[in-house]
């Protein structure tokens, strides 16, 4: 059997596999934050609580004849 342990002249060297990077980590996760990617309408009640704010900014005109 060879000797495992490391001889004094040998440098380190880390062996990658290539294809250890392509793998996603949770491939399960990567398929569902695509499919929710995306601009969104927005919800009603913001839409009123615009409209409340607009009207509230509008100044007071009164009809005077």
């Amino acid at each position: 059997m060879a000797n495992k342990a490391l001889a004094t002249r040998q440098k380190m060297m880390l062996r990658v596999d290539p294809g250890q990077f392509g793998k996603p980590r949770n491939p399960i996760a990567a398929l569902a934050k695509g499919r929710s990617a995306g601009p969104h309408a927005k919800p009603l009640s913001s839409e009123r609580q615009a409209a409340k704010r607009q009207l509230k900014k509008a100044p007071l005109v009164s009809e005077d004849d």
